[in-house]
């Protein structure tokens, strides 16, 4: 059973979900981008009220990582691509093709970039650091204005 919390962020609005795990350990198994929210809902679980804790930090330059327990959900294939991701560093891009050559299915590049837009846990699980080998920003679940926000806020951070 999932719990769910709403919070503002330059942004719009995040929603987030937790669960217990099979070790019952609360784990954050979802993080989207909302545009509208009818009903904000304050976090309820520690794991919630420092998950939002550590996003008011990031983005106010605070916090480059986030530590925190994910749970993603997804095939073997989208949990590799989602493990690559979280080795990109902060403020830095790569292209699906470098992500493929990552995970060792250099041919798999169409398949990366369609795991990166199923990734579950945005944000936190950096897909936005993804981009076009051209260097276009292409796709992004939570809107590519929200992308190249969060990549030049990065940048900010990072100069």
């Amino acid at each position: 059973m999932s719990t769910f919390c709403t919070h503002p962020c330059p942004l719009g609005w995040l929603t987030l979900a937790t669960s217990i795990d099979a070790n019952q350990q609360e784990v954050i198994t979802a993080l989207n981008f909302s545009d509208d929210i009818e009903q904000p809902c304050a976090p309820s679980t520690p794991l919630q009220q420092e998950a939002c804790r550590q996003l008011d930090q990031y983005f106010s330059g605070a916090r480059q990582h986030f530590s925190l327990p994910l749970a993603p959900q997804g095939t073997d294939f989208q949990q590799g691509v989602w493990q690559a991701l979280l080795k990109i560093p902060f403020g830095e891009h790569c292209s699906y093709k470098t992500i493929a050559e990552q995970i060792n299915n250099p041919k798999a590049v169409r398949a990366v970039g369609l795991a990166n837009s199923r990734n579950p846990i945005a944000l936190i699980i950096p897909c936005h650091r993804v981009i076009g080998a051209s260097g276009k920003l292409v796709g992004y679940a939570g809107g590519v204005e929200r992308k190249a926000w969060l990549l030049k806020h990065e940048a900010r951070v990072v100069a």
